[in-house]
């Protein structure tokens, strides 16, 4: 090697100098030192691996002062660092270290601290990196809780690694390990010899089936090939033209199937049902949960992760708010509610519509068949009328393990402050000023309630809901976004949380369809068994029916329409960017626009009419002489003897 050849060069004794690659028994080699001197000048992105052996082996060791090596050695302390730029000073060191042929105390008490300090490398950057890979990379859902931040964790958790974790491993040999894993496998092996012994009998009986099945598809690959062979013959004998007439051609056909709004065989299928079930995701995680018929229609929430050859409906192009990262993450699934109302009769032709979590199938809450038609038969008898059919209770659902009513629930999953929140948006939305008690009851009847966004409802009760939470998610937004959007922390979470308000909307459905009069009607998702819930006559009394009225959704719907129409909105709000913005004013600007358009036509039209009419004739050349009649008769005559 290069450097036992400088060392021969400068007369150095032969096998003084020795070179040792990474990969060879650098252990033993190290283990016979006494001094490990790391000469290299070069900065790594991560601590020498030599040097962490040869403090794993209790050596002391000389390094230069290197960012990545001072990082972790502390000069004198867990071993020795000198300048790069004084070479001398690694002189001084060696003749501290080396006293008399032997390593001095102080190096040896150096060398047993570097052993305790190796032991624990690199746990910050270990722990800060995982938790860096948590909070930005992992996208989790709503329900979860957050991982702490870098800067919330425990400076305990980073001084040390925690060995006791790792003792039933450590303990355990490999002869243990290996003979577990055998038998696992030998046990595996009779089973499947005995599976083989069982199944002979049935091989032998479907032997002939298999010869006549093998029989029939060659018939049909044989009949297949020489169709196709026929086809390519009449296409090789017919004249093709030049390409100008190949190009005609091909548009035509483009024309022709552009005219005839081509659609695929799940939405025609859709366009003659009651019910659409929509069902929101986010990323190709959720794919496995999400249904393929006709019933269920997804919709992505994000331009990236989309089904392909899906016919899904694409959440950002219907409202710009979700490309907005942060609303998309604060908002969840409700933006697909917004997303669909936004114009919503160019997207969806059925009387009812319907939504489902992907979470409610990945927790096999969704509905089974048998529960699907149950549904679609109460929709089409109209049975409950204009109802609100749930199938994800809030008495079965984990988080409600004492088993609360709605408001302690609701408080459980948002950090207590439910209640709070709930009653503060509805002073904001409504504009009440005074101190009073504005959070609407929510009795605790023996019923129960929907969660996990799942239910359905007819479609023109949907725009009236999603009308009165757009006013909610406004006033929530208002309330909250100046805290959450500088910080991450928002006072419905005990810690950073994306998603903040979501879970407290999860709720909102069921707080309109009890104070609208709305029936509520719970359809088992395995047996498909309707029963209602929270009945008319258990509601009397308790119910905030002017509050959520159609008369007055629409009248603040208008008002805020109009304000967002004038001149000068506020800077920054959230109301105009969730949906249409419809008032009496728009109409009529709208109307006296297509008015001005008409008579504008009709002006032209005018215009062009008397142009004609008046237009310069340009006079004829020369004049033409009809011949008398005689003329004609002598001209035209044949003598005749």
């Amino acid at each position: 090697m290069a450097i036992e050849r400088i060392a021969l060069n400068l007369r150095y004794p032969s096998g003084v100098v020795k070179h040792v690659a990474i990969d060879g028994d650098v252990d033993s080699i190290l283990s016979a030192t006494d001094l490990v001197i790391y000469g290299s000048f070069l900065e790594e992105p991560s601590f020498p691996e030599i040097l962490i052996k040869a403090m794993s082996l209790g050596k002391p060791i000389i390094a230069p002062d290197l960012s990545n090596i001072k990082k972790y050695v502390d000069d004198r302390v867990n071993g020795y660092l000198f300048p790069k730029e004084n070479i001398r000073v690694l002189t001084q060191i060696i003749l501290e270290v080396i006293s008399k042929g032997r390593l001095s105390p102080l190096a040896h008490n150096i060398a047993s601290i570097g052993s305790g300090t190796v032991k624990n490398l690199m746990v910050r950057e270990t722990i800060e990196g995982y938790a860096l890979l948590l909070e930005n990379v992992l996208k989790l859902p709503s329900e979860v809780a957050p991982p702490k931040a870098v800067m919330e964790i425990s400076p305990k958790l980073k001084e040390e690694w925690r060995w006791s974790l790792f003792e039933d491993i450590l303990n355990s040999t490999f002869e243990d390990r290996s003979s577990k894993y055998l038998k696992k496998l030998e046990d595996q092996w009779n089973h499947s010899q005995k599976e083989k012994v069982g199944s002979l009998i049935a091989i032998n009986d479907s032997f002939s089936y298999e010869i006549w099945e093998e029989e029939k598809k060659l018939h049909s690959m044989n009949t297949k090939r020489r169709r196709e062979e026929l086809e390519l013959k009449d296409r090789t004998d017919q004249p093709h033209g030049n390409w100008e007439d190949v190009y005609r051609n091909a548009k035509r056909a483009d024309r022709m199937r552009n005219d005839l709004h081509e659609r695929d065989e799940r939405e025609l299928e859709r366009t003659g049902q009651p019910l659409c079930i929509y069902e929101p995701y986010f990323g190709e995680g959720t794919w496995p949960f999400l249904h393929r018929n006709s019933l269920y229609r997804g919709i992505g929430l994000s331009t990236k992760g989309r089904r392909p050859r899906m016919d899904d409906v694409d959440g950002p192009s219907r409202l710009q708010l979700l490309n907005n990262p942060y609303y998309r993450d604060i908002l969840g699934e409700y933006g697909a509610f917004f997303a669909i109302a936004n114009r919503i009769d160019r997207l969806h032709k059925n009387a009812w519509i319907g939504f489902q979590s992907w979470r409610a199938t990945a927790r096999k809450a969704s509905l089974s068949k048998i529960a699907e038609t149950s549904l679609l038969n109460a929709i089409e008898t109209r049975k409950y009328g204009d109802a609100l059919y749930f199938w994800v209770r809030m008495d079965m659902d984990p988080r409600n393990s004492l088993q609360g009513d709605f408001w302690s629930f609701c408080d459980a999953i948002n950090a207590g402050n439910c209640k709070f929140a709930f009653s503060e948006a509805l002073k904001r939305m409504y504009g009440i000023k005074h101190d009073l008690n504005s959070l609407p009851p929510m009795p605790e009847d023996g019923g129960t309630w929907s969660v996990m966004q799942s239910w359905a409802l007819p479609t023109k009760s949907f725009l009236e809901f999603v009308m009165f939470s757009r006013m909610f998610v406004d006033a929530l937004d208002a309330q909250m976004y100046d805290e959450h959007h500088r910080s991450g922390h928002c006072y419905l979470s005990f810690s950073k949380d994306k998603h903040c308000y979501s879970r407290m909307l999860e709720l909102l459905v069921n707080v309109w369809a009890y104070h609208s009069a709305r029936r509520m009607v719970y359809v088992n998702p395995e047996t498909g068994m309707l029963q209602e819930y929270h009945k008319f006559k258990s509601r009397r009394g308790k119910m905030w029916v002017k509050w959520f009225s159609y008369n007055t959704l629409k009248g603040m719907d208008e008002d805020l329409a109009e304000e967002a129409d004038s001149d000068h909105p506020r800077k920054r709000w959230l109301w105009p960017s969730t949906g249409e913005v419809v008032w009496q004013g728009v109409l009529e600007r709208e109307r006296n626009q297509r008015n001005k358009q008409k008579e504008k036509r009709k002006q032209k039209s005018k215009d062009k009419l008397e142009r004609m009419r008046h237009k310069h004739h340009q006079k004829a050349l020369g004049k033409y002489v009809k011949p008398l009649p005689e003329e004609m008769e002598n001209s035209n005559s044949t003598l005749v003897r």
